[in-house]
């Protein structure tokens, strides 16, 4: 870690709700967030200052809805509770390991996480605490990318790592269509990666890391990758 941390000091990991399944097709697998609670409790323990904002995917997803069922907007409230719950979970573990974390929460549940004040937020990285922001940005209609590349921007954060559920990085066509061949790249530039519509985050969310020249490491998350990526392993994505 020592010799990544003045290139990385402060990053913002944007974690798939899908990521605290496990083996489980829905809600939370316990064991699996304990390993990922103590791999996120180590990195703090070395030093990276780590803020991460979560996705309600696992217990709920708004834009699922059936349009003649709910409001989308109402939908999408749901899955910010949604984001909550896994926060709460994530924020447990981490404790357990040994290290202090913080929810910090765009809607007010003031008996169970502290509202989100960017200036608090900061101070609270600067001692050392892991921070995981949840409920998105706290609006319907953006989705938690929006929200990650938001708060890495307002935390000042040195890169925002993208994990993906199904691919390892940002490829050149879809890797999943057969009748193509995808090729993984290992870097790509922001204006590339929209000419060509790769599929790297929603547009309102790469828009916003594009125009305040914040670099996106997107990768598959596993156990460990977080490490082995800020030690220099060629893992994943680098768009920049």
């Amino acid at each position: 870690m020592n010799k990544i941390k003045k290139k990385y000091k402060r990053i913002l990991l944007k974690l798939s709700g899908e990521s605290l399944l496990g083996k489980e097709k829905f809600g939370l697998d316990f064991a699996r967030i304990r390993k990922i609670g103590e791999e996120f409790a180590s990195l703090s323990k070395e030093g990276l200052e780590l803020a991460i904002v979560i996705g309600g995917g696992n217990i709920f997803r708004g834009r699922n809805i059936p349009k003649d069922s709910i409001a989308r907007a109402t939908a999408d409230y749901m899955g910010m509770i949604g984001t909550i719950i896994n926060a709460l979970a994530l924020q447990a573990e981490i404790e357990k390991a040994g290290e202090e974390c913080r929810v910090m929460t765009a809607l007010s549940v003031k008996e169970v996480a502290e509202d989100y004040i960017r200036r608090k937020a900061v101070a609270h990285l600067e001692k050392g605490r892991v921070v995981i922001f949840a409920a998105g940005t706290g609006n319907p209609f953006f989705t938690t990318d929006t929200a990650a590349a938001l708060r890495a921007l307002e935390i000042d954060a040195d890169v925002m790592f993208k994990v993906m559920t199904d691919v390892d990085g940002v490829y050149t066509s879809d890797p999943k269509d057969k009748s193509k061949e995808a090729k993984k790249l290992k870097k790509v530039s922001y204006h590339t990666a929209l000419v060509k519509r790769l599929n790297v985050m929603d547009s309102t969310a790469f828009s916003l890391c594009r125009d305040n020249n914040l670099p996106i490491v997107v990768f598959k998350y596993k156990i460990g990758v977080v490490k082995r990526i800020l030690e220099g392993e060629d893992i994943g994505t680098i768009v920049s």
